[in-house]
Parts: structure tokens; C-alpha cells; sequence
């Protein structure tokens, strides 16, 4: 059995570029282990990991995307080849009220700066020069949970505002997008609006809706432009800043993944719902709590657990019976996923695929997919589309109609649920669609279909109408061309 935090999801690692007095970012070359601050963007090489101490938390280890850390010796020399920490490899964040920092060795006290080639750690006091600013390189859609009250965020429409008053992350409301720009952040919700310093939505950003983020324990704080920090205030948390120009627990947020939550349609035409009892049926015309579920995709295996608004999995138990009564996953809580164009069918751990029977209710108890195997799933908590694959984001191209599928800024794309199938829609409200010569493009008048295939913890694949998967190439431009499944077939989402 796998003990999960209460909600199933875990902080994720604090993963960043870091750009310094130049606009130049921090780079860890594979060759000889070299560093330096040339690179213009943010890329694979430009992600670093901040590791805490466990013992001081104060100090902090900054490992580069080759698995080694940056370390500094007693001269000042710079280098990221240390493949285990050493006391050359501790550094103190030293954060400044612009929201940059500055890393000072805590073995020889000297600050870490410099530009392109020349970078060492030998300044005795900060200057422009040793001053860093911090990018967030982790996919930019999370849900945020509030460390003093340990619950998560939420848009309320009927009030106008972000509540943190959710136990467990459900349904769309809860996805927050972190939208950078120039060094400091917006948070936008699932409708797109920005939420201000005064805990107000605004369509458009402006001052009020930038932040800088700023770590304390691992944890991040969200500085406003006046100097104050975001934090949940009154019965409902209500996010917006308060009175306190230091942060403190209350003002203190993890990020967690947002995992995929879907509703899924039987033959019979109604929804798998929990509403009537234990055992899962399809009998259900509308859409709630009670038909949404959450996939959480085991890394190794690539099995898939169903999840409830309540916190239970599904799970097999006699006679090929499916009840959302588990607490923990175990081998019956696993599900493989068969996915077939518009629709997807089940296999249980006993090897059989879950069946609607006319009652509508669920049981595992088929050898073949037919009619009664198929199911239409649908992703709900994704209307804002940001794909991330193993080059970088997709982004409308500058000059053209075609995507590009390798940069470090993204663009936000809508996302239509089509009976089965999936349109895509760009910034300017056009579609995309394949042409003849097997390129995406993003200017289509009219809607095409694309499947969505949830393979992977954390990736999706794309299929465009012609069964292809959509695969970033080697230029970087997106094309409706693979044939079979690869690395540059699956984004993160």
C-alpha cells in the first residue's frame, strides 16, 4: 500500500532559470561542467533545483539539470561538477526588496555574480553584478495551497474573488496559472482574470497584479507592489494582501500539481457518478462533484487511479464490482487505460474491462471491448491550454500560421471538448488544424478534431484527424506527423 499525502499531490520541486544583472541566464554546460551567463532564454540547460538543507534550513544546494551542484572554493572559482554535496556547494539566499537575490557561499561568506564566461564567487559586497533574479521553470498551471490554513484556492464567481477554503483541489476553479513577466508574476484564474492586490479580478493586468515571488523554507511568498504579501484573510480566506511587510507563516504557499480530472460518458449515453451509493453507475444526466474524478497516473507502471471529490479510489472487489471505497491504492485501485480515438475502455487488475450493464451500473467482467466497454472521457480542468514538451512551450509562430514547439514563453490556448475529441483554439480565436504537408497550423476558420491520450504522470499526447501524433521536429515547428508515439509527442499540460 502507498501512503499519499491527504489530497494525493506533493509540492513540487522548486525548478528555475536565473537571470542575472544582464538578462542573461545561469547555464550549466554538459562540456567539462562549465558555467556561465550567456544564454538568452530559458531552456533545459538554464533549470536549476533548490535543495534545503534538512538540518539548516537557512542553507540551500543548487543543482543543475545534469545532477551536479554548483560549488565555490576558497579563491572565488565557480564550478558544477560536484556530483554530492560538499560544504564548497552551500550558499545563503540573501533576498533583496526587488525580489532578486544574491548567493553568498556559506563556507567563505563571498556573493556569486559576474557575466557570460566570467562568473565567480569572490565579491565581499552585493552589487548589480551579484544580484539574480528568478524564473520559475516549472509548468506554469498548479493549485496553490495555503501552508497555515492547508487549503487549497478556489475562483469564486458568485463573489468575485480567489477563496482558499478547499480541502482537496476539485474541478476547474481550483487550477491557477502563474503568468510571468519581466521578472515578476500574475495570477490568473481558470476564467482568466487577475487577481489584484486588493483581492479583486481584473480582466487586464497592471501594477496591482504583479507580484514577486520571494522563498521562505521552500515555501513561496508573494510580495505586491506596495511591499505587502498575499495571504487568505476572513471566514472564506479571501486572498489578497494584507498588512504584513514580512512574510510569516500565514503568507506562506506550496504549489502542487494539478492533476487531470475528467467525467466519463457510458454507452447508455449518462455519466459515471458516485451520487447512488458505493458501486459506480452510469446513471447520472448532469455534471457535478459526483461525476468528476481524478486520474493520477502511476510513474512506473503508467496505470491510472480514479480518484473522488471525497477522496476515495475506485476499486475492484468481488465479482467484478467497481466501489469508490478504497483509502489507498493498491493493485485493485489500478486501471489500465485503452485509449480508442474518441472513446476509452477500462481493464480492472482482474484483466477484464469494465462493462455498463443495462441498470447502468459498472462491473469488470468483459474480455473484449464492444459497444458496452467503450467510454467517452472527457478532461475538465484544462479549458486554458499551456503545453510544454521536452524543448520548450508551443507558441503561435511570429511570422506565420505554423506553431512553434521549442520556446521558453508560451502561449495560452483554448481548449473545446467535442464529443470525444478535442478543437483548439489560438489567441485569436482561430483554430488549429493539420495541412497536406502534415504541418500544425493555427488559423483554421472552421474547428478540426484532435484526441487527447493521457499517457504519462503529468503528459498528454495529440492526435490530429488523421491519427498522427502532433510532434515537435528538430527546427522546433510543431507537425501532425508521428507515427508512432516518441519524446517530442508528449507535453506536459
Amino acid at each position: 500500500m502507498v501512503k499519499m499525502p491527504a489530497n494525493g499531490n506533493r509540492p513540487l520541486k522548486l525548478q528555475f532559470g536565473l537571470i542575472n544583472h544582464e538578462g542573461r541566464y545561469l547555464t550549466a554546460e554538459a562540456f567539462g561542467f562549465k558555467v556561465n551567463a550567456s544564454a538568452p532564454s530559458l531552456k533545459k540547460k538554464q533549470i536549476w533545483t533548490l535543495e534545503q538543507d534538512s538540518q539548516d534550513t537557512q542553507v540551500v544546494y543548487l543543482r543543475s539539470h545534469l545532477g551536479r551542484y554548483l560549488a565555490s572554493d576558497i579563491d572565488g572559482k565557480v564550478t558544477c561538477e560536484a556530483d554530492g554535496r560538499n560544504s564548497d556547494c552551500r550558499f545563503l539566499i540573501v533576498a533583496q526588496s526587488d525580489g532578486r537575490w544574491a548567493l553568498q557561499s556559506e563556507q567563505y561568506l563571498r556573493f556569486f555574480g559576474g557575466s557570460r564566461d566570467y562568473l565567480s564567487c569572490f565579491a565581499q559586497v552585493i552589487t548589480d553584478a551579484e544580484l539574480w533574479a528568478m524564473h520559475l521553470a516549472l509548468h506554469p498551471q498548479a493549485n496553490l495551497l495555503s501552508v497555515a490554513r492547508k487549503r487549497y484556492s478556489r475562483l469564486s464567481i458568485e463573489d468575485g474573488e480567489i477563496a482558499v477554503d478547499l480541502n482537496i483541489p476539485w474541478g476547474v476553479a481550483a487550477l491557477l496559472t502563474l503568468v510571468y513577466l519581466d521578472g515578476k508574476y500574475c495570477l490568473k484564474t481558470c476564467d482568466s482574470r487577475f487577481l489584484s492586490n486588493d483581492g479583486k479580478l481584473l480582466t487586464q493586468s497592471g501594477r496591482a497584479t504583479t507580484y514577486t515571488l520571494e522563498l521562505k523554507c521552500g515555501k513561496l511568498a508573494f510580495k505586491d507592489c506596495e511591499g505587502k504579501y498575499l495571504s487568505p484573510m476572513g471566514p472564506t480566506g479571501t486572498l489578497r494582501s494584507g498588512r504584513c511587510s514580512k512574510p510569516g507563516k500565514d503568507e506562506l504557499f506550496d504549489l502542487e500539481e494539478s492533476h487531470p480530472q475528467v467525467v466519463l460518458i457510458a454507452a447508455n449515453g449518462r455519466y459515471v457518478s458516485i451520487r447512488q451509493g458505493v458501486s459506480l453507475a452510469a446513471n447520472q444526466e448532469d455534471e457535478t462533484d459526483m461525476e468528476t474524478f481524478q486520474m493520477e497516473i502511476d510513474k512506473e507502471t503508467k496505470k491510472c487511479t480514479f480518484r473522488t471529490s471525497q477522496g476515495n479510489y475506485w476499486a475492484l472487489v468481488a465479482h467484478g464490482d467497481i466501489q469508490s471505497t478504497a483509502r489507498e491504492v493498491s493493485a485493485n485501485a489500478m486501471f489500465s487505460v485503452e485509449w480508442l480515438g474518441h472513446k476509452v475502455a477500462l481493464k480492472a487488475n482482474n484483466g477484464k474491462y469494465i462493462c455498463t450493464k443495462k441498470n447502468g451500473q459498472l462491473l469488470a467482467v468483459s474480455d473484449y471491448i464492444g459497444e458496452d466497454e467503450q467510454l467517452t472521457l472527457k478532461l475538465i480542468n484544462r479549458p486554458m491550454l499551456i503545453l510544454r514538451g521536452k524543448n520548450g512551450f508551443i507558441c503561435h509562430h511570429k511570422n506565420s500560421n505554423l506553431l512553434d514547439a521549442s520556446r521558453s514563453v508560451y502561449d495560452i490556448f483554448t481548449l473545446e471538448f467535442s464529443n470525444g475529441a478535442y478543437n483548439i483554439k489560438g489567441v485569436d480565436g482561430r483554430f488549429w488544424y493539420v495541412n497536406s504537408a502534415g504541418l500544425v497550423c493555427s488559423d483554421g476558420e472552421a474547428p478540426e478534431d484532435f484526441t487527447l491520450e493521457l499517457l504519462e504522470h503529468g503528459r498528454l499526447a495529440i492526435r490530429g484527424k488523421n491519427g498522427k501524433y502532433l510532434r515537435g521536429d528538430q527546427g522546433g515547428t510543431l507537425k501532425g506527423d508521428g507515427l508512432s508515439l516518441s519524446s517530442s509527442a508528449l507535453w506536459e499540460y
